[in-house]
């Protein structure tokens, strides 16, 4: 049976196109559909429980992205040949999607859900993480799974001053902006990206132009919903209440939460007191009254929070008071240390309150850049950054199952932050590691200042500084109160999480993630501008630790020397099975990296001793020295041998050409130590290839004055006859 397919087309007002089909694949899940732009084809597909888990008070939900290999014609890397765990790059897809979507679920709805995107065709001029937002909210807008306001993300960028809707990796390189945006019809919920130092209004211009193409796109989803007969949304079972429950626990627990929120304690002391009133408001009620009702104690946690969130809300609006003493806009106190780590080419401590970033610098040649090898993207990083997030950074005790989702996004967001203040003609490879070793809120941000100062500390002659803020926000849809440097609480009770960073000159990366329905852009404005005030000030702390990059790397640190020869003469200097270059590398402890381009050999040249490095440039000297035709040059005996003295350039050492007996002296040479011994240094001319030896020859003599010849006297022979 032929199936029935639905086709949906957007049109991005450039002659590209996107669109929709659904009915023809993947029928069994409960939505599906194959997003469209070019070549580039993604299948979306969510399927959801129809009942949750008993215990479960929150939205399971999966959000899965691969690039299958077959969809660019290539094969997986490594000794087996298929897709195993996934990439960076594709994790940081996931997280884009799930964070746009998770808070527009129904906060009730806690069924298992899964959403899976797969890259099936890929095309170079499509950029496929833009599309899987759309993908995602439309394969659910085509189910009866309950979200209720789709959404789509659109990537922009700006490209001769003028803001493109998912531009090719192509216009990418030459734009200002890389920014991801995630938005329902009526509001952002999701803003990530880079920026080459743009100010705040250029920031807030592009959010809203994406917006509208988003608009655009979520009227195309709704006319397939309407096309397919999407069935009504299924019914679920919603969250047990109790307002009796709930008056009970915000009567006794209220008022002490309140107290607490306006003591300005310390993060252990505050949570220490918030368990007290937590196992006092469970102590209410009794062991006959959890036995009878099997939800009760569910309910009464689920109330405590709920008293506990208001609280803390209410203190922030009412009072204009933080949980730590401080008003809206300040930031916490901060203090910075460069070098603590003797052995690091590069290191720092930034504390912020009661967050602590450590972070190193390591450099070395292009062998050591990250390598991307993807369907969609092929290519390496010579600068990247790593974010470790230890559980003893909170003070907890959990299992440790490698790099987490969320340490690869902050790790990106920070690296984003750093990478466009790095200078193109930086020699090195860079890799930066922060380590947070004290948790409390915008540890991502503390990483980007404690990696701006090991940069500088290291060496790297950065073009400027860069710092970073979190701002928060909370609001009961009339008030509202905006916060400077949040803290981890304010991060989880408030509305908003919005990490931006930058120079003193504009923005370089932003991260926002909105926990509600709608944000005003009065709001997002007057976010961005004290988040600037907040950035300056801690710009301000950074550079009164280090104001500007050393002028050179530390002495345990590798220097790097670059230079270029010809292509012709990269075999010599590699030799045999890299004899030449191995025994160079060990002799002078150097490492040394040849690439070709445009045929011509960049060798990099990585050593801490100064010696070594002038070593292997000597011994490159000697194997691209090439004598020119009549020319003068300074040599060396180093052999002496009966028919002439084999010499050594003196600029070329080990590039050796034989001063035949003939050429050393005009007057006749039996020996050649009648003229010359070991060890002399002296002039010659080369004089090119002989074409009987078809060897290299030169001549001492022929910088020599010649000798006059001598006359021949006439002799005359007598005649015998008279």
């Amino acid at each position: 049976m032929i199936p029935k397919v639905t086709q949906e087309i957007i049109d991005l007002g450039d002659g590209r196109t996107i669109s929709i089909e659904t009915g023809k694949l993947a029928k069994q899940a409960d939505g599906s559909v194959v997003v469209r732009m070019g070549d580039a084809m993604l299948l979306a597909t969510a399927v959801s429980a129809r009942t949750a888990n008993p215990g479960v008070d929150f939205l399971p939900l999966t959000v899965d992205y691969r690039e299958k290999f077959a969809a660019a014609g290539r094969f997986p890397g490594g000794f087996f040949k298929r897709e195993a765990r996934p990439s960076d790059s594709e994790v940081l897809t996931m997280r884009l999607v799930d964070r746009v979507l998770r808070p527009l679920f129904p906060d009730d709805y806690h069924a298992e859900t899964q959403i899976m995107i797969q890259l099936m065709s890929h095309d170079d001029n499509v950029m496929p993480d833009a599309l899987a937002g759309l993908a995602a909210s439309a394969c659910l807008a085509v189910s009866d799974i309950p979200f209720y306001n789709l959404i789509s993300e659109v990537r922009v960028g700006r490209v001769d001053g003028k803001f493109v809707i998912n531009p090719s990796r192509e216009q990418l390189e030459v734009s200002d902006i890389d920014m991801m945006i995630g938005a329902s019809a009526d509001s952002v919920c999701m803003v990530e990206g880079e920026m080459k130092e743009i100010s705040e209004s250029e920031m807030v211009e592009a959010i809203k132009f994406a917006h509208e193409a988003i608009k655009v796109q979520i009227a195309a989803q709704e006319r397939m919903r309407a096309a397919v007969g999407a069935p009504a949304y299924r019914e679920y079972e919603t969250e047990k209440t109790d307002e009796a429950v709930y008056a009970k626990v915000k009567a006794a627990a209220y008022d002490k939460y309140y107290a607490i929120a306006q003591e300005a304690s310390s993060k252990q002391e505050r949570s220490e007191k918030f368990t007290a009133i937590k196992e006092e408001v469970k102590a209410l009620f009794t062991e006959e009254e959890y036995a009878e009702n099997a939800d009760l104690a569910e309910l009464v946690s689920k109330y405590i929070y709920k008293t506990q969130k208001e609280a803390v809300r209410n203190v922030v609006l009412e009072k204009g008071t933080r949980l730590d003493g401080r008003k809206t806009t300040d930031i916490r106190p901060i203090w910075s240390e460069v070098d603590y780590l003797p052995s690091a080419h590069g290191s720092a401590i930034f504390t912020r309150g009661e967050t602590q970033a450590l972070a190193t610098v390591t450099l070395g040649t292009s062998r050591e850049a990250n390598i991307i090898d993807l369907p969609s993207e092929q290519g390496e990083e010579r600068f990247y950054l790593h974010y470790n997030f230890p559980p003893f950074s909170t003070g907890e005790a959990k299992p440790l199952r490698g790099t987490s989702r969320r340490e690869v996004g902050h790790g990106n967001l920070a690296q984003r932050a750093l990478k466009n203040m790095i200078p193109a003609d930086c020699p090195y490879t860079i890799r930066v590691v922060s380590e947070v070793l004290e948790s409390n809120g915008s540890s991502s941000m503390a990483t980007v200042c404690s990696g701006t100062l090991a940069l500088m500390d290291a060496g790297v002659q950065m073009i400027k500084p860069v710092s970073g803020i979190a701002m928060g926000l909370i609001t009961d849809g009339q008030k509202f109160a905006v916060l400077s440097d949040i803290l981890g609480d304010e991060d989880h009770l408030g509305d908003m999480d919005f990490k931006v960073t930058g120079t003193a000159d504009g923005i370089t990366a932003c991260q926002m993630d909105i926990k509600i329905d709608g944000l005003r852009y009065d709001i997002m404005e007057q976010a961005l501008e004290q988040a600037r005030d907040g950035r300056l000030h801690i710009l301000g702390k950074i550079t009164e630790t280090l104001a500007q990059p050393r002028p050179t790397v530390k002495p345990k640190a590798p220097k790097i020397v670059m230079t270029t020869i010809p292509g012709s003469f990269i075999g010599a200097l590699i030799g045999p099975g890299g004899k030449v270059i191995q025994e160079l590398q060990k002799a002078t402890e150097t490492t040394i990296v040849i690439n070709e381009v445009d045929e011509q050999g960049i060798v990099e040249i990585l050593g801490t001793n100064q010696a070594g490095i002038d070593a292997v440039l000597a011994k490159i000297d000697s194997i691209i020295f090439k004598p020119q035709v009549g020319e003068s040059y300074e040599v060396k005996v180093v052999k002496m041998l009966d028919f002439g003295a084999v010499v050594e350039y003196t600029k070329a050492p080990g590039n050796e050409v034989l001063l035949h007996v003939s050429e050393l002296a005009w007057e006749r040479t039996e020996k050649p130590s009648d003229v010359v011994n070991m060890g002399d240094v002296f002039m010659v001319k080369y004089l090119g290839i002989d074409p009987k030896t078809r060897k290299e020859k030169v001549s001492r003599k022929q910088l020599l004055p010649r000798p006059p010849r001598e006359e021949k006297k006439e002799v005359k022979k007598e005649n015998p006859q008279g």
